[in-house]
């Protein structure tokens, strides 16, 4: 029924047709959402020793953007070094994009949106000024990083990829975990990510701090904090704010509640329209402070989502978004990789475009 759901959904997307009464927009998405037949939400471990291949020391070295993997067959004196592809890489990604489809009973029918929003929080815990924090690292295993309350409901990403690690040992947490939201944002019809290797892990000494990510129930000030702080313009702080296109917010984790859009498994600019041509008030419930659709009341925005069209200078880049996909997927893909690689000492500039399943 899953599969049946995303299918519908997908299939919404890709239709360039908008019917004619504003009613007859919401109908289809509404039917799909009903469909699924469950109403989830969306958004540790170590892998287990091998006899037959061994880790030296927590951080890989890297040369050329590729990790090294030393391994032996219970004789020290014969090693032999590993140095990953392309060809690798891409065997990495369709193993993730093979879980997305046979695991599809998570909240709307995939992980990719968790899988998206963990590459996103590894990555946006970077400054700038002391060169701290992002996706160089994967301290998020450790606490007190994974418990940090905007990290809350990653495990679950985590523990998906776990059997992915096992099966390609060579691969980093730090760059497996980026090339998961990769995988998910082609996988789930976004744009082409141009992705590149060579993160190395760290252990618990490199944890940041709690408060580097974005609080939901702040305004456009504290947009421009927390992005600025990492070295975003105003018009990528927009562009990377439409990964809200994907997802959910869940009662149990961040404490909002529902859907930003009809499409939570499709990669859209919908969450831009949205928030131009719908009208939004405050939802009165018992929950924080958030806002619903006034026609449906079936959606929600965030305090930080109403900010973007709020505040002049953002307002210009939602409604760019908004009336052109293909702007906003270009801006998004350009954001997301630099995003993804803030702070990343790479040893090569070569990217990789991973071509996704068929």
């Amino acid at each position: 029924m899953a599969a049946a759901a995303r299918s519908a959904t997908r299939a919404f997307a890709r239709s360039n047709l908008r019917p004619v009464a504003r009613s007859s927009r919401f109908a289809l998405p509404i039917q799909t959402a009903r469909a699924s037949g469950r109403r989830g939400y969306s958004s540790e471990a170590n892998a287990p020793k091998s006899n037959s291949a061994l880790f030296i020391g927590i951080g890989l070295a890297a040369a050329g953007g590729a990790g090294y993997y030393f391994y032996s067959n219970g004789d020290a004196k014969a090693s032999a070094t590993f140095v990953p592809t392309q060809d690798d890489y891409q065997k990495v990604y369709n193993e993730i994009a093979r879980l997305l489809v046979e695991k599809d009973d998570y909240d709307d029918g995939s992980y990719g949106p968790v899988l998206v929003r963990l590459a996103w929080h590894a990555s946006g815990t970077y400054d700038k000024e002391t060169g701290t924090g992002g996706s160089n690292g994967a301290t998020m295993r450790f606490a007190p990083e994974s418990d940090h309350g905007a990290n809350a409901g990653l495990k679950l990403a985590r523990d998906f990829l776990e059997p992915v690690k096992q099966k390609f040992p060579w691969i980093t947490y730090s760059d497996l975990w980026t090339l998961a939201g990769v995988t998910a944002i082609q996988e789930l019809q976004g744009p082409a990510i141009p992705w590149r290797p060579g993160r190395q892990d760290r252990d618990v000494a490199a944890c940041t701090p709690d408060g580097r990510l974005p609080d939901a129930s702040k305004d456009q000030k504290h947009i421009r904090a927390i992005f600025g702080r990492m070295g975003f313009d105003d018009r990528e702080m927009v562009a990377l704010s439409g990964a809200h296109s994907l997802g959910r917010a869940h009662t149990d984790r961040s404490g909002y509640d529902g859907p930003w859009d009809f499409s939570p498994t499709v990669f859209t600019n919908e969450f831009f329209r949205l928030l131009v041509e719908e009208k939004w008030a405050w939802k009165k419930w018992n929950g924080p402070d958030q806002f619903t659709d006034k026609t449906t009341k079936t959606l929600m925005m965030l305090p930080t989502d109403l900010a973007l069209v709020k505040d002049k200078e953002f307002k210009k880049h939602v409604e760019r978004y908004a009336k052109d996909s293909e702007v906003f997927f270009k801006e998004f893909s350009d954001a997301f990789v630099k995003l993804l690689e803030l702070g990343v000492p790479f040893t090569s500039e070569e990217r990789y475009t991973l071509k996704t399943s068929s």
